[in-house]
């Protein structure tokens, strides 16, 4: 899938001052952008390139200034301000990307979550530069929602040990971290999905598209699906896992490796609704009918999922409500007050088509749809 977006919303037009100085600097000297060059080995314009963010920068050339700012103790007229008055009213949200269609309907719930509780919202994408980088943090945001794979556990435990306000998605905290969680039932969902096809309609050689690797959310669907084959006395068969990836081309390119490489199977449960897209289309371009020769199902619900042909049996999962929730407990701990330490949202079976069953409007609820635990 192409991705929407892989870039920092900051405050264009950074003008600089500084902070105090170490023993680098004359007393009551601070550190300038000019020191900053020099050390960097740069111009006092690259510099304000990287500062502002709205130019490309050579990757070399912005982590030599990065370095220099931070050994020198540099820190812009803007961000000085910050520290000054404690306050920005600005919420920060890292993501590892912004692609396919999971993410559209997280960030509509966190920006009106925010909005409605006066807050801005800055947005930054690690995808290029990785998790290490900080972008976002104490000295532009009041916290930071981070989602899985977007911040590196090093930088996470700095902010963690200066009590810095952040809400985790879809990712538990490091040992001895304390930080709030906000996830979905993962594990529930699956399970459901593989029991329905198994008890249902008789599958019994169910692939499972995994997503990226270690990502937590893929993990938990997995573990659900082993178990509700155990439940079945199905043998688990590790022929018939592959990478999906959450994404559409790479599970294409794993059902077909599988269809030429002659491993049979009867349904596919897809990880994600964007892998499931990309099973289908491998089924129907090897002239496998689904539902009829293989049944596929997915996970999330997106808004997609009922215009595919067939329309696709998947999960629900409250993706907007998750973004939503999300803020309520960063507000929570910006304003000193506690938050909960892990929320459930509850996942329903929405029946489609794709695994044979004729389409209902409504989805089969498991449990209640918001669980908190302390």
């Amino acid at each position: 899938m192409k991705t929407l977006s892989e870039s920092v919303f900051m405050f264009p037009g950074f003008s600089v001052a500084a902070t105090h100085s170490t023993t680098m600097f004359p007393k009551n000297r601070p550190p300038t952008i000019a020191d900053v060059a020099r050390r960097a080995r740069v111009s006092i314009a690259t510099v304000s390139r990287v500062l502002n963010g709205t130019t490309p920068v050579q990757p070399e050339k912005a982590e030599r200034v990065r370095a220099a700012m931070e050994e020198l103790q540099f820190v812009p007229r803007h961000a000085a301000r910050v520290l000054a008055s404690k306050r920005t009213n600005t919420i920060g949200l890292l993501l590892p990307e912004i692609s396919g269609a999971f993410f559209p309907p997280i960030l509509k719930g966190i920006e009106s979550a925010a909005h409605g509780a006066g807050y801005d919202l800055l947005i930054h994408s690690t995808k290029q530069e990785g998790p290490s980088r900080r972008p976002l943090g104490e000295h532009n945001t009041d916290g930071l929602l981070i989602f899985t794979d977007s911040l590196d556990h090093r930088e996470l435990h700095r902010l963690y040990s200066m009590g810095f306000p952040m809400v985790l998605l879809h990712q538990t905290p490091p040992d001895s971290m304390n930080i709030p969680v906000i996830t979905i039932e993962n594990k529930d969902g699956a399970a459901m999905l593989t029991n329905h096809l198994i008890e249902m309609h008789g599958r019994r050689r169910i692939v499972f598209l995994q997503g990226p690797e270690g990502h937590e959310d893929s993990a938990w669907r997995e573990r659900g699906y082993q178990e509700a084959l155990k439940a079945h006395s199905i043998e688990f068969n590790p022929e018939l896992i592959a990478s999906g990836g959450f994404d559409d081309e790479e599970a294409f390119a794993s059902i077909q490796q599988m269809l030429l490489d002659g491993i049979g199977f009867d349904a596919v449960f897809a990880g994600d609704d964007d892998a499931a897209t990309g099973a289908m289309r491998a089924l129907k371009m090897a002239g496998r009918r689904v539902p009829d020769d293989v049944a596929v199902v997915g996970f999330d619900d997106v808004p997609f999922a009922r215009y595919t042909a067939p329309a696709l049996t998947t999960v629900n999962a409250p993706i907007e409500e998750v973004g939503r929730e999300a803020v309520r407990q960063l507000v929570r701990l910006i304003n000193g007050e506690q938050a909960e330490a892990l929320t459930l949202m509850r996942t329903e079976l929405v029946i489609r088509e794709s695994c044979g069953c004729e389409s209902k409007q409504a989805p089969i609820q498991d449990e209640l749809m918001l669980s908190t635990r302390r």
